[in-house]
């Protein structure tokens, strides 16, 4: 951390990513004391648009170069969304706060002037997966794209009926309807969320993690750490349909050879849970 106490915060440069980060150096502003400045940066993700996320490994796809940034000390700590977090990280690096969840469902949004949809944009395995049972003869379609664009992108190109987004990216945008669509928010027993979904992972350098961990809400850290456990144990990435969410000692977990499963959970256990989900999915 440099000496004259700016905070240089390195940021993928979307409008979500954006608001994220500007929420960061608001908590850096008023618990730390310290100034803070954003360095919004493009990633391979989000240069290569036309590239399909299913095929070509998403996860470190938009964390890469904030992870550059870090290690060249161009930056003091980057912000990602948690869900987008690789298990495995440089050992220079760490994962040295979570802010508190937001609204961890996903939000089905189809245009109202269909009753029900014939094609769904999305490429996330966890999504289709957990969908099939309600629309086993929809077709699935891959779509790119900030919040807003893909909103549109339904609304008024019509690419596809409906689409699946996350309600924390919504909310945080201020989006809570849009004209010429309707939001379904499903529960996450019907959809599971992604490990991590709906916090906001602060990554600093190891050097710097006491300062910074301060920023951490201590509930929304020990269930993430849990669900990136569980992803990690079960070598989990963006092309496997897996979902684990934890709250108040209840694990909910989908994955597409179990379904879904709940578990009680505690620190005494959770190493033998995880270790029972893994001989579950491998059966």
């Amino acid at each position: 951390m440099k000496e004259d106490k700016i905070c240089r915060i390195a940021t993928r440069k979307s409008p979500l990513a954006l608001r994220q980060s500007e929420m960061v150096a608001e908590l850096v502003r008023d618990k730390l004391g310290f100034d803070a400045r954003l360095l919004p940066m493009s990633t391979m993700g989000d240069r290569k648009m036309e590239w399909s996320l299913q095929k070509e490994g998403g996860k470190g796809l938009f964390t890469k170069e904030l992870e550059i940034a870090l290690l060249e000390n161009r930056a003091d700590l980057a912000v990602h969304s948690a869900k987008d977090m690789p298990t495995e990280m440089d050992e220079e690096l760490s994962l040295s706060a979570f802010l508190e969840r937001e609204d961890p469902r996903d939000v089905l949004v189809v245009r109202e002037d269909l009753e029900v949809p014939l094609t769904l944009a999305s490429g996330s395995p966890r999504r289709i997966s957990q969908l099939k049972s309600r629309f086993p003869n929809i077709e699935w379609r891959e779509m790119r794209g900030n919040v807003e664009t893909r909103l549109k992108k339904i609304a008024d190109d019509q690419i596809s009926d409906g689409t699946i987004l996350a309600a924390a990216g919504l909310k945080r945008l201020g989006i809570c309807e849009f004209p010429g669509l309707r939001f379904e928010y499903l529960p996450t027993h019907e959809m599971v969320p992604a490990p991590g979904q709906a916090s906001i992972a602060i990554q600093t350098r190891k050097d710097d993690r006491s300062i910074f961990s301060e920023l951490s809400h201590p509930e929304t850290s020990e269930s993430v750490t849990l669900e990136r456990n569980i992803l990690l144990g079960l070598g989990g990435g963006c092309q496997v349909a897996l979902g684990a969410y934890s709250k108040d000692h209840k694990l909910e977990f989908f994955h597409e050879n179990t379904g879904y499963l709940t578990r009680q959970i505690s620190d005494n256990n959770a190493p033998d849970v995880i270790e029972e989900l893994k001989s579950l999915v491998k059966k």
